[in-house]
């Protein structure tokens, strides 16, 4: 049966997204739920060798659950071929962002080499080393925020196999001995040389390269001076002169971050790596949408999943902009929207929106997905926190946390809620209270804010519990009166005009988010959050 013929049934499959000799990968959705999702094939006549390491892979990937990690779903092991449903994530491959855009800001560098690690880490924690970092197999989404796919060569912490990519290989994988999470660790810090310089630490044939990953000094006089510790820690030709594994030498690069570049580091980090990754977003798998599938004519073999199926919990390797990448593995880069994992086998979970891809905005560990017309403004101080902006009357700019007047509402961190302030600060937040910013204590009336110049809060009108993701929030509702500020000695008088302010405020995590003007979506979108 031919590769382009075999498909899971209960998925439609919207566009093939590359193909090499061995199989191919394509960009499905869940039939019933419209779950985006990435299929990866390997039909009966493909190499065993190529099968089980798509096996392998899968079981490599159904041990590590991070967000840091696109997620596996589903492995089918059938007469037709093996296949594994994985993870949608939107964005770019890291390969093609530095193709782009050569080198990045020490900060954005910083970013995804915090992403990679965390996602390594993970894996480390449940004894597989990755053994092939990339930056082919680093995704960035719109949020900046990147994710680690493609386990193909993935193995267990000690397992000797001279496999990688030349480029990124540690002198052990040269010499043939075993892997250890400090291989990971090597590979990663080159793909950081890399994306700070602009060209990998050593170039060369292939014995040009091993020679050098051996023997040769660790370049680290090309990097500016407050990163080569990482650079020197990192690329150590010794592994036990390297740190331990991914998790200890992220606590290495926070040092060296908050020391170089200040506490807001990572910040600047994401806010530069999701405009580089921006710039691309016509590669991004699910930018053209999810169109019904085309070429899914009578006659195509349709497998069910009842067989050997796991639902082992993710993973993408794709093609971006049709690019060929299925090799003799089936692997490649992958970009796509992430759903969550399934719950029982034959079946894939619907993602926590069902609604046309959004953008991503994240504070801290809650991800926001707001409608693709909305903008958004990240706040100062602390450059975490951030103003949404949805389509309607934009009215004169005041000085208000997010220093506009627009229809639309804000997620505030500690800093901007003034969270922890003296109660003699009206802008500091009060559990449960009406909310002023700190610079605007005199309050902001959306109904008309040229002319009603200063608001008082009234009486508390609904107070409980509502969804942000799956936690809860406390919720309340405050009706507020708007003042108008005359001249003539008469000073505030109070007027017929309220509004209602809405807030979630979550205590665990510090974050406040308040709405003046009544955004019908927001609540959907809150329950739609995802917490990473």
């Amino acid at each position: 049966m031919g590769v382009a013929e075999w498909r899971i049934a209960g998925f439609d499959e919207v566009r093939e997204l590359g193909r090499g000799g061995q199989g191919r990968v394509v960009l499905a959705r869940h039939a019933t739920a419209g779950t985006p999702v990435a299929i990866k094939y390997l039909p009966a006549e493909a190499a065993p060798e190529a099968r089980e390491r798509l096996r392998q892979e899968a079981r490599m990937l159904g041990t590590v659950t991070d967000p840091h990690v696109a997620r596996l779903y589903r492995l089918v092991d059938s007469e037709h071929g093996v296949a594994i449903v994985m993870e949608a994530v939107d964005g770019v491959s890291f390969k093609e962002i530095l193709a782009r855009h050569g080198t990045l800001a020490p900060e954005a560098a910083l970013t995804v080499l915090k992403g990679s690690l965390l996602g390594l880490a993970a894996a480390h924690a449940v004894g597989v080393v990755h053994r092939d970092y990339k930056p082919a197999n680093v995704v960035v989404p719109a949020d900046g925020r990147s994710k680690l796919i493609d386990f193909g060569i993935a193995g267990h912490a000690g397992q000797a196999a001279r496999e990688g990519t030349p480029f990124y290989m540690a002198p052990e994988q040269w010499r043939g001995e075993p892997a250890s999470p400090a291989t990971d660790v090597y590979a990663a810090t080159c793909v950081f040389f890399e994306a700070i310089t602009g060209r990998r630490p050593y170039t060369g044939g292939q014995a040009t390269l091993e020679s050098a990953h051996r023997t040769e000094p660790v370049p680290a006089e090309a990097v500016p001076e407050p990163l080569r510790p990482l650079i020197v820690r990192g690329m150590a030709k010794d592994p036990w002169d390297r740190p331990e594994g991914a998790a200890a030498f992220v606590t290495e690069l926070e040092d060296v971050a908050a020391q170089a570049y200040g506490a807001g580091w990572e910040a600047r980090g994401v806010r530069l790596l999701a405009g580089a990754t921006l710039a691309l977003a016509a590669l991004f798998p699910l930018a053209a949408g999810l169109a019904p599938a085309a070429g899914a004519g009578a006659g195509a073999a349709a497998t069910g999943t009842t067989g050997v199926l796991a639902a082992v919990g993710t993973k993408t390797a794709v093609a971006v902009a049709g690019a060929a990448v299925v090799g003799s593995a089936a692997t490649g880069v992958g970009v796509y929207e992430a759903a969550r994992p399934d719950h029982a086998p034959g079946r894939v979970s619907p993602a926590v929106s069902t609604t046309p891809p959004g953008r991503p905005m994240t504070l801290a560990r809650l991800r926001l997905s707001v409608p693709l017309g909305w903008t958004s403004r990240r706040f100062r101080p602390s450059g975490e926190s951030f103003g949404i902006t949805v389509p309607g009357r934009c009215r004169k700019a005041l000085t208000r946390v997010s220093g506009t007047a627009c229809p639309g509402f804000e997620v505030l961190d500690r800093d901007s809620m003034g969270w922890g302030g003296t109660e003699l600060n009206d802008g500091t937040y009060k559990r449960g209270q009406y909310f002023n910013p700190v610079n605007d204590i005199s309050g902001f009336c959306p109904v008309d804010p040229e002319k009603y110049l200063s608001t008082r809060p009234e009486r508390l009108v609904k107070k409980g519990l509502a969804p942000v993701g799956n936690r809860q929030a406390e919720y309340y509702e405050w009706q507020v009166r708007c003042y108008e500020f005359r001249a003539n000695g008469a000073g505030l008088i109070r007027s017929n005009v309220t509004f209602i302010q809405r807030t979630w405020f979550l205590p665990r995590s510090v974050i406040l988010i308040v709405d003046d003007w009544n955004v019908k979506e927001l609540p959907g979108v809150l329950a739609r959050a995802t917490w990473i």
